[in-house]
C-alpha cells in the first residue's frame, strides 16, 4: 500500500479506513467464489455448470502431458496412444515430457509446462505424496490436472484415471492360492512411495492371510526397478530355492528380469510341468501375453494402457471446459468412486488374462506390436 508524503493523521487513518474495507469486500467476493465453487456437484455426464480453471471454459489451449518413465513398455505404449488419443478426444496436446523415474524431475517438469502456458495437465504421478508441490503449483495458476494410474495422497486434480489396484493384488492372490497350495510365494513389489505399490502388496498380502493361510509370503521390494529386482530374487532363491510362485507387480519392469533369472538357475519350466513356478503379473503388454503362450508365466492383469490415454485426454478437456462429475458408473462400464481424500477416481476395468483368453482381439496388448 502506497501513502502520501503529505496531509494530516486523520487522512491517512480514513486512507487505512477505507482500504481495509475495500480489503474485506474482496475477501468476502473471494470467499463466496469459493463457496459456489464448492458446491457444485457433478455427474457421470457432463455438467457445464462448474468451472475447472484454464482454457476460458471452452476446452481450448495447449495440455501438457508428463510420463512417469520410459524403461517399461507399459509406459512406452502409454506414450504411443497419447497423440491418437489427444486427437481423437480434440486436445491439442504437446509432445509428452519424460521424468525418467525422478519425483524431483517430475515436479520441475510440471513447473516447465506451466511457465509454457498449458491450459492443462495430464500427469501420472511418480510419488503420491511428492507431486502434491507440482499439483499446487498448477491450481495456483489456474490450471486443472488430470493424474493417471497413480492418485495423489494430496492436491488438486481435476480426476484421478486409474484401475482398482486393491483388485490387482487381490486378484493375484486368488489365482496364485488356486494354483499353489501350499508353500513359499515371492510378491516382487513396486515403489512402495506410490499408492499403486502400496495397494498392490497390501491387498495380496491381506488376502493370502485370509484365504490361503498355507502359503507364505516373502517379499523383495523392487521400486519398479528391473536391476534391483532381477538382484533381490536372485538372492531371494538362493536362500529359498523352494519358492513355489511369483506374483510380479509390474511385467513391464519386472517380466524380463525374473524370466531371466529363473532360466540362468535352470528354474524356468513350462506351465504343467513338474517344477514349474506359477508367475502372475501386472501390466497386460504384449510380452506377457507371448509369455502367457510360452508357457513361461500363467497369467496377468491388463492394466489399460488405451483407456488411461484416452480417458485423460477426454478427463482434461472436460476439466478445461468446467465440466464437473459424480461417483457412480459410467458409460464405458467403469465406475467412479471418491476416494478418501475426496478426489474422484474414474476405476477402469481391467481383466485378468490366462491362457484362455490371452487371444482375445479386445485385449489392448493384442493390438500393439
Amino acid at each position: 500500500m502506497t501513502g502520501t508524503t503529505k496531509g494530516t493523521k486523520g487522512t491517512k487513518s480514513a486512507e487505512v479506513s477505507r482500504t481495509s474495507r475495500a480489503g474485506a469486500l474482496r475477501v468476502a467476493a473471494l470467499l463466496g467464489c469459493a463457496a459456489l465453487a464448492l458446491s457444485a456437484c457433478g455427474s457421470t455426464k457432463d455438467d457445464n455448470a462448474g468451472s475447472a480453471g484454464g482454457g476460458g471454459g471452452d476446452g481450448k489451449g495447449k495440455v501438457g502431458v508428463i510420463l512417469p518413465l520410459l524403461t517399461s513398455p507399459f509406459w512406452q505404449s502409454y506414450n504411443d496412444y497419447v497423440p491418437k488419443m489427444a486427437t481423437s478426444e480434440g486436445v491439442d496436446a504437446l509432445k509428452t515430457v519424460n521424468s525418467n523415474s525422478d519425483p524431483s524431475q517430475q515436479i520441475t517438469d510440471i513447473n516447465n509446462q506451466l511457465n509454457q502456458g498449458v491450459k492443462g495437465l495430464v500427469v501420472a504421478p511418480l510419488d503420491s505424496a511428492a507431486i502434491a508441490a507440482g499439483l499446487d503449483q498448477a491450481e495456483r495458476k489456474g490450471v486443472p490436472v488430470v493424474a493417471v494410474d497413480v492418485a495423489p495422497e494430496k492436491g488438486k486434480v481435476a480426476m484421478v484415471v486409474r484401475a482398482n489396484n486393491v483388485a490387482y493384488g487381490e486378484k493375484a492372490c486368488e489365482y496364485l492360492g488356486k494354483q499353489v497350495k501350499t508353500g513359499k510365494v515371492v510378491q516382487i513389489m513396486g515403489d512402495l512411495a506410490s499408492v499403486n505399490g502400496r495397494e498392490r502388496s497390501k491387498a495380496f498380502r491381506d488376502c493370502v492371510k485370509e484365504k490361503y493361510p498355507k502359503l507364505k509370503v516373502l517379499e523383495i521390494p523392487a521400486k519398479w526397478e528391473s536391476d534391483t529386482a532381477a538382484s533381490k530374487l536372485d538372492t531371494l532363491l538362493n536362500a529359498n530355492p523352494d519358492i513355489k510362485g511369483i506374483y510380479m507387480q509390474a511385467g513391464g519392469v519386472y517380466l524380463a528380469p525374473t524370466l531371466q533369472t529363473l532360466k540362468s538357475k535352470g528354474m524356468l519350466k513350462k506351465a504343467g510341468s513338474a517344477g514349474h513356478i506359477a508367475i502372475v503379473s501386472n501390466d497386460g503388454i504384449p510380452q506377457e501375453f507371448e509369455a502367457i503362450r510360452k508357457g513361461q508365466i500363467d497369467a496377468t492383469v491388463s492394466q489399460p494402457a488405451d483407456s488411461y490415454a484416452k480417458y485423460g485426454m477426454y478427463y482434461i478437456k472436460a476439466a478445461m471446459q468446467g465440466k464437473t462429475f459424480k461417483p457412480g458408473p459410467t458409460d464405458h462400464d467403469s465406475e467412479i468412486v471418491k476416494l478418501p481424500s475426496g478426489i474422484l477416481e474414474d476405476q477402469l476395468p481391467a481383466p485378468l488374462v490366462t491362457k484362455d483368453n490371452v487371444d482375445d482381439p479386445k485385449l489392448w496388448g493384442n493390438t500393439v506390436k
